[in-house]
């Protein structure tokens, strides 16, 4: 989910990190999963360098990268609280960053909840909500970024969204283009329901009625099936009537969608070397 914003020569920089499944489908990463990801942390770091502002919104590993933590020098960086509504291993991992990056960081901000002018832009953060449908994975922050160009949402790990708190910031914001990470449909039936996949639609659904949003990007959690879109086919038709879009990440940007994590059984069948 690792997301730009720019404005001439502004750069502010969302969850900078990139990760691979350590198994899916009994295989660990296939040599192409690795050399993308590879490729991909260093445009990131390259992308960095000329970005004044980063915001990391949780402190799981796809997110950030807490082997480089140089990669914060100089910045002024936004962070979701390390203390309140965190869950452990998050907690433990925040420690580590800051203990990193204290002394090379420009400055270090606690977002939870606040808003902030930037001049170029202006941000505002959600309270802490849920990292999924519980808070057993721990909190996340949602980021709104405004200025008179437009206005950009940035959900975080929502994982639907499921719950009214991270549906109301996003309405209430009224953004054009919303990033969402979508239903975790590839647990479907372990580690998330089927109630939680039809609360996720309609909520999708409610965002796409916004008045202003033109844009619905869908990546992360609901793209790691590769069966994601029957999933939602209403959502789609929603928005066809609505005359929205809804794509991926790569569809936004003009890409090819690659799913090489749920293709690893047959990228190890086509390339087995």
């Amino acid at each position: 989910m690792a997301t730009v914003i720019r404005k001439d020569d502004r750069c502010l920089f969302i969850d900078p990190g990139v990760a691979l499944a350590p198994w899916r489908s009994g295989l660990k990463p296939h040599p192409i999963e690795i050399e993308t990801r590879e490729k991909h942390w260093q445009k990131i770091k390259n992308t960095l360098k000329s970005c004044e502002f980063v915001i990391i919104t949780h402190y799981h590993f796809d997110h950030f990268n807490l082997k480089e933590p140089e990669v914060f020098s100089g910045k002024v960086v936004f962070l979701k609280d390390p203390d309140k509504n965190i869950n452990w291993s998050q907690h433990k991992r925040a420690y580590v960053l800051l203990k990193n990056i204290r002394e090379i960081a420009k400055k270090i901000i606690i977002s939870d909840g606040r808003e902030f002018d930037l001049d170029w832009v202006r941000l505002r953060f959600s309270g802490p909500v849920f990292h999924g449908i519980t808070s057993r994975l721990g909190f996340v922050t949602e980021v709104f970024v405004q200025n008179h160009h437009g206005n950009f949402l940035f959900t975080s790990d929502v994982q639907g969204p499921v719950h009214q708190d991270q549906v109301e910031f996003i309405i209430r914001n009224e953004p054009e283009i919303v990033y969402v990470d979508g239903p975790m449909v590839y647990l479907l039936g372990n580690a998330y329901d089927r109630e939680s996949l039809e609360k996720s639609k309609e909520n999708l659904k409610k965002i796409l009625e916004v008045e202003r949003l033109s844009t619905l990007v869908i990546d992360h959690h609901l793209t790691r099936d590769l069966e994601w879109k029957s999933y939602i086919t209403d959502v789609f038709e929603h928005a066809d009537k609505l005359g929205k879009r809804v794509v991926t990440a790569a569809e936004f940007m003009g890409l090819e969608n690659t799913y090489y994590e749920s293709r690893r059984k047959e990228l190890y069948r086509l390339y087995p070397g």
